[in-house]
Order: structure tokens, then C-alpha cells, then sequence
């Protein structure tokens, strides 16, 4: 393996799509650990970065996809290993023995922890030549928690959430938000029902920092393709606000 000179370790060769450079690095950690993470590089550096975490399934083709897409629009993307502390690189396919592996991972995830690691992994971007100093954070399902979680305890430039799994739990952290995040909420998710939504927008009435989108007739997972509850009216305004948002990064 070899060091790059941002200080991030390369694990294999890079590949090119549509002027898409992306490879797996390493990512060091404060307490001695290390986090493989996909690295999708824009055609012009140097750009802000987005921190992109996934959701349960890890960082599986389709969040690789995201991560080019991302690229593609000018942003510097690393999508961090879900589970680099249970099973390190484990990334999972949408079938049935997908799901029971990912509801086992994801049960046994310390979610707090994570979010906490997400601070070594926005200072290794930071660090890094090809990035500007901007850094945001972007996450789907568990990783839109995550997301949330992060933009209270790090110095982050702006963030998105889309359908976060029981963030109305962690209202209290809603006064420590170092940045504006945008939450898009889907009107039929069974997972994350209207009546769960409604103190998080009640919190966003009176919050300077929180904004929450709802989409209707969407359901939990709209924005993934190819997934039953696609929902691509909803998909395309929802990706058209979040890149309105993170416009905070490069302005």
C-alpha cells in the first residue's frame, strides 16, 4: 500500500468513469483504528468535499453510483465502511440474505460512535491538497442520522439528511447544530411515519439551522433507483434542493 500525499493510504488502483476518478483509501483514526472508505474524485480539484454515509447496506454499488454522481457534479466524495468496527468491508446486496446480514450489522451499530469517528474522517479531507477546506456531509436512512448526529458535535459546512431513522429521538441536540442541514422526509414511509416527522418540523419552525422537505406519495427509499419505492419525481427535486444546498460549499 502506498501513502498519498494527502496522508490517506491507497488500497487499489483507481478507476475512471465519465472523468470520475474513484479509489478505496484508508482512513486513520483518533484512536488507532482504520476506516476503508470509496474516494470519487471530481475532474477539478481542488472541490469541496461531501462525507457520504450509507445506508444500511453499506457502501454497496449503489452508493458508489451516488458517490460518482456527486463527483460528476464537482464534489470531492468519500463514502466511509458502515461497519469498519463489526465486519470491516462488508458491503451488501439488495436480496434477502442482504437485508438479515444488514439488520444484524446494523442492530448491533453504535451510532454515536460512528458519528463521533466522523470527525477524524472530515479532518483527513480537510488535510488533504485536492480539497478546498469546505466539507459536507450527506446521508441516507441510518446514515441521514448520522449525518444529523455529526452536524452537532463537528465543525461541518452544511449537511443533508434523507429519511434518518428516528431523529426525533435526538431533538436535544438540535440547539448544537453547527451548520444549516436540510431533512427530506418521504409522506408514506413506513419506517419513519408522518406522526414522528411532526416534532422534528415543529423543532425546524423555531430553528435557524434546520430545514425539512416532504414528499408526497413517496416512501422510505425513494431516492435509490431500481428499489420499489423509487420515486422519481421526488428523487429529482429532492437532488435538485440538496445541490442547492450544498451551493454552501463552494460559495
Amino acid at each position: 500500500m502506498a501513502v498519498s500525499s494527502q496522508g490517506t493510504v491507497a488500497t487499489t488502483g483507481s478507476r475512471m468513469k465519465e472523468d470520475v476518478v474513484s479509489e478505496w483509501i484508508k482512513i486513520p483514526t483518533a484512536d488507532g483504528g482504520t476506516i476503508s472508505a470509496y474516494l470519487a474524485l471530481p475532474a477539478q480539484t481542488p472541490a469541496a468535499a461531501l462525507v457520504l454515509v450509507p445506508e444500511v447496506f453499506n457502501v454497496n454499488d449503489h452508493i458508489r453510483a451516488v458517490a460518482d454522481s456527486y463527483a460528476a457534479d464537482g464534489f470531492l466524495v468519500l463514502a466511509p465502511d458502515l461497519y469498519w468496527r463489526q465486519e470491516p468491508e462488508t458491503y451488501l446486496p439488495y436480496d434477502d440474505e442482504g437485508l438479515r446480514r444488514a439488520r444484524l450489522l446494523w442492530a448491533a451499530l453504535d451510532v454515536e460512535q460512528f458519528a463521533i469517528d466522523v470527525g477524524d474522517i472530515v479532518a483527513a479531507l480537510r488535510a488533504r491538497s485536492d480539497c478546498t477546506g469546505k466539507v459536507g456531509i450527506l446521508g441516507f436512512c441510518i446514515g441521514g442520522t448520522i449525518a444529523y448526529l455529526a452536524s452537532a458535535k463537528h465543525s461541518i459546512d452544511a449537511a443533508v439528511s434523507y429519511y434518518g431513522i428516528r431523529i426525533h429521538e435526538h431533538l436535544d441536540l438540535a440547539d448544537q447544530l453547527r451548520c444549516q442541514i436540510l431533512f427530506h422526509f418521504a409522506e408514506s414511509d413506513a419506517h419513519i411515519p408522518l406522526e414522528t416527522v411532526k416534532p422534528i418540523t415543529e423543532r425546524a419552525a423555531v430553528s435557524k439551522q434546520m430545514t425539512i422537505q416532504i414528499y408526497e406519495g413517496a416512501g422510505h427509499g425513494f431516492n435509490r433507483k431500481g428499489y420499489s419505492q423509487y420515486h422519481e419525481a421526488s428523487a429529482r427535486l429532492a437532488r435538485e434542493r440538496t445541490l442547492a444546498h450544498l451551493g454552501r460549499l463552494t460559495s
